[in-house]
């Protein structure tokens, strides 16, 4: 009686297993398939006969299975960690569908405690990651862009840099991108170009800093030979590889005031001279200059022409410093993390609260590329999938507060606290975390600046 009891309750549990809603299947200690339900069946399409005694790497994830799950010893995470809670994964199905699941797993255990295998619990949520990216879509519509050509922010400032090169993209008027090292230069540069009707033609990029003095005529312009010793062919000039595209001359505060004229004639007559020949060259390019350093002081000291800086500077684009978009750095958090997510194969989801506050309130002198070199130092460091204070370097952690602003930057502040409330629509709480203050600090700068919800 005993025994038809027990194989009666085996048949049960056996039709509860079968009957889940929820994918399930167990595997052994060598992650060799061992049990699979008719839900594992649906979400995956393998039949039971076709998955049954093959490793769980047969099935197909770029994100959940084989390395991508492995520790850095090629062991399954579920048995080098014990267990797996709430992993979202990207599956190919048997059809190639792809599909969203998330999983849960444990180990099994005999009566004497040994790990004899495992198992996962797997639900698709295919429906309701496409309705988040939906929703994540329309938000991002109806906020604006936070992203533009790889230039990655929604605060106000970068709305109208993105607007700006909306409206340059066509022109064939020259642009002069001013802003400090890292501020992401070259990526406007980038946008301006690809986004305009040049766009099939080259981008040519030149680093004015990089070059002695003699070496950048003849990297401009060109040369002839014999012009000089090594002058052994004619050569063309970076100005003729970008023709009828856009030529990008960072660092231009440092030309050298001689080349400088050479460079106004081009902007003036459209032509070159190679070195050492006498012979111009008509040039179509489209010209876009970059500098950290301050031209009009340079002009004051003779050190730039006037004449070409009114040549170069006909659509003025300034890239503000990371401190004064700081509502930007939670977004630019999150996009490195992905871009390192899929460099590495790892799943870092994000900071803790305490690391975001520290990241926020950093003044980030180094600007974007700083906060780029600190988010890759951290997948160095991090061994779990959140970033801690103890995965940032030490000056980061270890720096002084904030520098208070004055004058005309108390109203970047105010505006950085309107874009903080919009961007979460009007959560106080969040909206303190991103701005790097307490929720009573947030309370009292709001009172302080008359700031009311029809502000925001």
């Amino acid at each position: 009686m005993t025994k038809n009891l027990l194989t009666e309750s085996k048949a049960n549990f056996q039709q509860i297993l079968e009957n889940m809603v929820d994918g399930l299947f167990t595997v052994d200690k060598n992650c060799v398939i061992t049990y699979w339900n008719k839900a594992a069946e649906d979400i995956f399409g393998y039949k039971k006969k076709e998955i049954i005694g093959k490793k769980c790497d047969y099935l197909n994830s770029p994100t959940c299975m084989g390395s991508k799950l492995a520790d850095k010893n090629g062991k399954c995470s579920l048995f080098a960690n014990g267990k797996v809670v709430r992993k979202r994964c990207i599956y190919n199905t048997k059809d190639g569908a792809v599909k969203h699941l998330l999983k849960n797993a444990q180990l099994l255990k005999d009566k004497d405690n040994n790990i004899i295998g495992g198992i996962e619990n797997i639900v698709d949520i295919t429906d309701q990651v496409e309705k988040e990216h939906e929703i994540a879509l329309l938000r991002e519509k109806l906020k604006g862009k936070s992203s533009f050509y790889k230039i990655i922010g929604n605060h106000f400032t970068m709305q109208n840099i993105y607007s700006l090169v909306e409206l340059a993209k066509d022109s064939s008027a020259s642009v002069l991108i001013t802003g400090e090292s890292g501020t992401g230069k070259e990526l406007v540069a980038h946008a301006i170009h690809h986004s305009s009707n040049r766009k099939k033609k080259p981008f040519v990029k030149v680093n004015c800093a990089a070059f002695a003095e003699t070496l950048l005529e003849s990297e401009l312009f060109g040369h002839v030979k014999g012009a000089f010793t090594d002058a052994i062919k004619n050569r063309k000039g970076r100005f003729e590889e970008a023709a009828e595209g856009t030529i990008f001359l960072d660092e231009i505060g440092d030309i050298p005031i001689n080349l400088q004229v050479k460079l106004l004639r081009v902007l003036q007559e459209k032509e070159i001279e190679r070195v050492g020949d006498n012979q111009t060259v008509k040039v179509n390019v489209r010209i876009i200059a970059a500098t950290n350093k301050n031209i009009p002081q340079l002009i004051s000291k003779n050190k730039f022409r006037e004449d070409l800086f009114y040549r170069i500077n006909v659509i003025p684009i300034n890239i503000p410093p990371l401190r004064e978009r700081t509502t930007d750095i939670p977004l630019l958090i999150d996009h490195f993390i992905k871009q390192f997510n899929a460099e590495t194969g790892r799943q870092i989801v994000a900071c803790d609260k305490k690391t975001l506050s520290r990241l926020m309130t950093y003044e980030w002198p180094g600007n974007v590329r700083e906060l780029e070199n600190t988010i890759e130092f951290a997948f160095v460091t991090c061994r779990t999938d959140c970033i801690r204070t103890t995965n940032i370097p030490e000056q980061i952690n270890f720096s002084g507060p904030k520098i208070k602003r004055h004058g005309k930057d108390h109203a970047i502040a105010k505006t950085d606290i309107i874009q903080a409330l919009k961007t979460t629509n009007g959560n106080k709480t969040r909206a303190a975390e991103l701005l790097g203050y307490s929720r009573i600090t947030l309370w009292k700068k709001m009172n302080k600046l008359g700031l009311t919800e029809k502000n925001y």
